[in-house]
């Protein structure tokens, strides 16, 4: 079992940067794939980016390629999300979660544990 815990969520201009941080403990944080999810009131949960264990892999969301970067510390157990060029559409709770049992998802479901989450609001 792994426990996630995010941070580094606030309140930003259109056009600017954050960079989330999700921190593990329990079992080694290097046998599980990752992933960020991000979830806006009234809509369903979206997959924003993913990282393979080794963290070479690394996939995105549509509306966040070219902006977004995705990376891991397994030493640190510690994986991040970079975010630039921020738009409003951007605004929404983020989650990062972990997987045991996949090389690669894009599927909410096939993630095993989640983090509490962290609000990013981004203001026009």
């Amino acid at each position: 079992q792994v426990q996630l815990v995010e941070s580094g969520g606030a309140s930003v201009q259109a056009g600017g940067s954050l960079r989330l941080s999700c921190a593990a403990s329990g079992r080694s944080f290097s046998t599980y794939i990752m992933g960020w999810f991000r979830q806006a009131p009234g809509k369903e949960r979206e997959f924003v980016a993913g990282i393979s264990r080794s963290g070479f892999g690394k996939y995105y969301g549509d509306s966040v390629k070219g902006r977004f970067t995705i990376s891991r510390d397994n030493a640190k157990n510690t994986m991040f999300l970079q975010m630039n060029s921020l738009k409003p559409e951007d605004t929404a709770v983020y989650y990062c979660a972990a997987s045991a049992d996949y090389s690669r998802s894009y599927s909410s479901t096939e993630y095993d544990y989640y983090g509490q989450g962290t609000q990013v609001t981004v203001s026009s």
